[in-house]
């Protein structure tokens, strides 16, 4: 099988992000965002789905965490959508729930070329997560909408109930996502084109 690797860096006046990505890997992953909450859940969203997983990022990061966050997730987009080439073969579709104590998380992609995202927190039971270092809720929103952009994807998550600590509330998301990502990236061996009627996958 062709190897789906990819390596991605990109530099701008405010961060330097490089990504090394196997798809086809075993959930190994080395990462240094500076963000520490976010390696951990990059990391787990690595292991549940399987992939190989390398990250550096330096960013402006005592002024904002905006930048170097959502360059994150542009990058990582590309990574995955130079991986996965011409999508030959692979069923294009995953889902996937996770749980952490009352938190759940609903996932669902399809590498569809067509690009949407959408975050549903449902019903605030408790409070908006606190910040955990200097990392906010509505950054992972930034982060997996520019991901889902880059890579050309859907993505809704349906997560809830929010809870005041934002590790608890975000672990599920990722773990999930890793989970559903896995599946969609899968071969499937009686398919033998491009997984869209139209033929093609942008």
């Amino acid at each position: 099988m062709v190897k789906r690797t990819a390596t991605i860096k990109r530099k701008t006046k405010e961060t330097e992000i490089s990504v090394k990505l196997n798809i086809d890997g075993s959930g190994k992953s080395k990462i240094n965002t500076g963000i520490g909450i976010l390696d951990h859940m990059l990391e787990l969203f690595a292991f549940h789905g399987l992939f190989d997983l390398e990250i550096s990022a330096e960013g402006d990061l005592k002024i904002d965490l905006h930048h170097t966050n959502e360059d994150i997730g542009i990058v990582l987009g590309e990574a995955f959508k130079k991986a996965l080439g011409n999508k030959v073969g692979i069923k294009r579709n995953g889902s996937a729930s996770w749980s952490m104590e009352e938190v759940v998380a609903n996932v669902v992609v399809d590498i569809s070329g067509r690009v949407y995202f959408k975050l549903d927190k449902g019903q605030l039971v408790y409070e908006t997560p606190k910040i955990e270092d200097g990392y906010q809720f509505s950054y992972v929103e930034h982060l997996l909408e520019s991901f889902a952009k880059h890579l050309g994807m859907e993505l809704n998550i349906k997560v809830g109930p929010l809870k005041p600590d934002l590790h608890t509330t975000l672990e599920p998301i990722f773990k999930a996502l890793g989970k559903a990502l896995d599946e969609a990236t899968q071969i499937d061996p009686r398919r033998k084109v491009i997984p869209s009627t139209k033929g093609v996958i942008d």
